[in-house]
C-alpha cells in the first residue's frame, strides 16, 4: 500500500544520491560518523550505512530509514567498535531501498577486507558487470559500487592501493570513494572531480566527507578539498598524496551550487550560500518582474530568493512557511484527504499574500507537477499574480553522474518551452536563469566553442565523459541490469 508523502514539493525536485564520510584515528569514530552523516542527511534520507574497524575485525552496521531513526542509540555506537570508520547515506533510485545495496559495500579479499562507500555514478558499470561475470564474478547487490570491489579482487597487483588505482582506471563516469582496509582509510575523486570530497582534521585524526558542514557539526577544521584526480592514503603514518590518472580539466557539478549542498557548506573554494544569492541576483538581473514581494519556496528557494529580492529593491517575505516537524509518512492516504497532501509539509501565508504581485522564487522545475500545486496554492491564498522566476537553466537532460533524474521524456523542459510550461503551471509570466547567468553568479565565464569547466549536461546536454552503458542499451533496446544504480 503507497503511503501519503509529506514532501509534495521535494518528491519533484532532482535528489542527489548520497553523502559519504570518514574517519581516522578517534576513540569516538563510529559516533563521530553518525554526526557527519547526520549532517548529510539532506544528500540521501533512504538509508545510512557505517563501517569500523578494530584489531583487523570489520563491524557493520546499515538500516533504511534516516541517521537519527538508525544511529542514536548508545548501543548502536557500541557496536561499532574501533578508531577508525567510514559511513554512507543513500537516496535509492527505482526499485526501493534493498538492504543488499546499502553502503558502505563490504568484501573480503585475500589479503583482507575492504569496505567502501561511493558518491557518484559509473557510466560503463553493465558493461564491466557483465565482463566480470563472464570471468566468474558473483554480484549480491544492483548497485554500480560492487563493479569497483570485484575489479580490486580480481586485480593481479600486490598491494591495495595499485589494486584500487588499477580497478579505478577501468571505470568511466564520476566518483568520489571513501575505503577503509585493515590498515588504511583511502579517499579519491574522479579526473573530472564531478562530486565533491573534502579534507578535514580533528586533532590527530583525517576526516574525508562530501561537505564542509559534515565538519562543522563535529568541530573539525576544513584543510582543503580533494583535488580532480587525486587519491590521499591515510594510515597510522600520516597522509600521503597520490595523482594516478592523467590530468582532466575540473568539470565539478554546477548543480552543486544550485541546489544538492547545504547551503552553510564551502565546495571547491565557494561558500554555497553566498553563491545561491548571487544567483538570485542574477536572476533578477535579467528577468526582472513589476510585482510587490519576493517569496521563496522553501527551503532550497530561500537564497536565491533573498538575492532576487535585494537585486530587484523588492520586499522578501515568507509567503509560504514549511513544517519542519512532520515525518517522511504520516497518514495512509484515501481519496477524500489526498488532495490535502501539498499542505501537510507547506501552507500559504495569506495575510502576506492577498491581494499582492508575487514573485515566486525556486531552484529548479523538474516535472512541472507540484510547481502547478504551488501556484494554486499561493493564488487560492489571494495572490493578485503569480510570476515564477527558477534559479537554473530548463532542466532538459537526464544526468548520469550520480543524481536520480527522471527520463529525459518526464522532464518538462525537454518537451516544452518557457511559454508552454507557464500555460501549465498557470502562472502569469515565467523565467529562467540562463546558463550564462548561472555560470556568471558561481563567478565563471562560459567560453562559447571552449569546454565547459563546470558539470551542466542536465542543462546542455554536454556530458563530460562517455555513456558507455546507455550507448550500448540504447542500440540494443535492452532494461539495464543495475536497477538501482547510484
Amino acid at each position: 500500500m503507497d503511503d501519503l508523502s509529506t514532501n509534495p514539493f521535494d518528491d519533484d525536485k532532482l535528489h542527489e544520491e548520497c553523502g559519504i564520510f570518514g574517519i581516522f584515528g578517534h576513540r569516538d569514530a563510529a559516533a563521530l560518523t553518525a554526526l557527519g552523516l547526520h549532517a548529510l542527511q539532506h544528500r540521501g534520507q533512504e538509508a545510512a550505512g557505517i563501517v569500523s574497524l578494530e584489531n583487523g575485525r570489520f563491524f557493520a552496521e546499515k538500516h533504511p530509514g534516516l541517521v537519527g531513526d538508525n544511529f542514536s542509540k548508545a548501543a548502536v555506537i557500541e557496536r561499532l567498535a574501533g578508531d577508525r570508520a567510514i559511513g554512507h547515506v543513500r537516496y535509492s533510485t527505482a526499485g526501493g531501498t534493498l538492504m543488499r545495496n546499502i553502503q558502505p559495500l563490504f568484501a573480503e579479499f585475500a589479503a583482507g577486507g575492504f569496505a567502501v562507500a561511493h558518491n557518484g555514478n559509473l557510466t560503463n558499470a553493465l558493461s564491466l558487470q557483465r565482463e566480470l561475470q563472464l570471468r566468474g564474478s558473483i554480484f549480491q547487490s544492483t548497485s554500480d559500487t560492487e563493479v569497483i570491489l570485484h575489479l580490486i579482487a580480481t586485480s593481479r597487483k600486490d598491494r591495495v592501493v595499485p589494486k584500487v588505482i588499477e580497478a579505478l582506471q577501468r571505470v568511466e563516469g564520476a566518483y568520489s570513494l571513501v575505503c577503509l582496509t585493515n590498515k588504511k582509510m583511502i579517499g579519491c575523486r574522479d579526473p573530472l572531480g564531478v562530486r565533491p570530497l573534502i579534507l578535514g582534521r580533528l586533532d590527530d585524526s583525517w576526516i574525508l566527507a562530501s561537505e564542509t558542514c559534515a565538519l562543522d557539526i563535529i568541530g573539525a577544521t576544513h584543510v582543503r578539498d580533494i583535488e580532480p584526480g587525486e587519491m590521499v592514503v591515510i594510515t597510522a603514518d600520516g597522509l600521503q598524496s597520490f595523482r594516478p590518472f592523467a590530468p582532466a580539466r575540473s568539470r565539478f557539478c554546477i548543480f552543486e551550487y544550485v541546489y544538492f549542498a547545504r547551503p552553510d557548506s564551502r565546495v571547491e573554494g565557494r561558500m554555497v550560500y553566498a553563491a545561491r544569492k548571487k544567483i538570485g541576483a542574477e536572476l533578477a538581473r535579467e528577468a526582472p518582474a513589476d510585482a510587490d514581494i519576493v517569496v521563496p519556496v522553501p527551503d532550497s528557494g530561500v537564497p536565491a530568493a533573498i538575492g532576487f529580492a535585494e537585486a530587484a529593491g523588492l520586499p522578501f517575505e515568507l509567503g509560504i512557511i514549511r513544517n519542519h516537524y512532520v515525518g517522511r509518512t504520516f497518514i495512509e492516504p484515501t481519496d477524500s484527504i489526498r488532495h490535502m497532501g501539498v499542505r501537510l509539509k507547506h501552507n500559504a501565508n495569506r495575510e502576506i499574500l492577498a491581494g499582492k504581485r508575487v514573485v515566486l522564487v525556486d531552484d529548479s522545475i523538474v516535472r512541472g507537477t507540484t510547481s502547478s500545486k504551488i501556484v494554486q496554492m499561493v493564488r487560492d491564498a489571494g495572490a493578485a499574480e503569480v510570476h515564477f522566476r527558477i534559479a537554473s537553466p530548463p532542466t532538459r537532460d537526464s544526468c548520469f553522474y550520480g543524481v536520480d533524474t527522471p527520463e529525459k521524456s518526464k522532464l518538462i523542459a525537454s518537451h516544452m518551452s518557457e511559454q508552454e510550461i507557464a500555460d501549465f503551471i498557470k502562472v502569469d509570466s515565467l523565467a529562467f536563469l540562463s546558463i550564462d547567468g548561472l555560470y556568471r553568479a558561481v563567478g565563471e565565464a562560459r567560453r562559447e566553442g571552449a569546454a565547459p569547466q563546470f558539470c551542466d549536461a542536465c542543462f546542455t546536454g554536454e556530458y563530460p565523459t562517455q555513456l558507455t552503458d546507455r550507448e550500448q542499451t540504447d542500440r540494443a533496446g535492452i532494461k539495464p541490469v543495475l536497477a538501482e544504480v547510484r
